[in-house]
């Protein structure tokens, strides 16, 4: 391990992302932020910096431990990070995962009328 790491490859190194330039890409696209602020791929990951990383529907949140260059086993990753994300998120990941059987599978066409009529009374509470 080195003392120092870019951003993008630290997110690469413990499996935030699966290959470096979609933590890459995610950087250029505002979707990390360290300490709240959008970050650059060249950032350089200091201990104890919090980094937040947009995965769709929540922020995940991440203490950092320690830099890394390469990346490492899945085992050794509470090693380099604290995965810190607030249970209030994954509460709404959990909502969202379990409001995936509403929607339609693919090729079953529109709905009628009476299907649409079910689902916005279901929908309404």
């Amino acid at each position: 391990m080195s003392d120092s790491s870019r951003i993008d490859k630290w997110l690469w190194s413990v499996r935030v992302f699966k290959t470096r330039s979609l933590a890459t890409e995610a950087c250029r696209k505002g979707h990390v932020l360290i300490n709240g602020l959008p970050a650059k791929a060249s950032h350089i990951v200091k201990p104890g910096e919090i980094i937040k990383v947009r995965k769709t529907p929540i922020y995940r949140s991440y203490m950092v431990l320690a830099p890394a260059e390469n990346r490492v086993g899945a085992k050794d990753v509470d090693k380099l990070m604290l995965d810190i994300t607030p249970p209030e998120e994954l509460a709404l990941l959990q909502t969202n995962k379990d409001l995936q059987w509403i929607t339609r599978e693919r090729g079953t066409g529109r709905p009628t009328k009476k299907e649409r009529r079910d689902m916005e009374d279901f929908l309404d509470f």
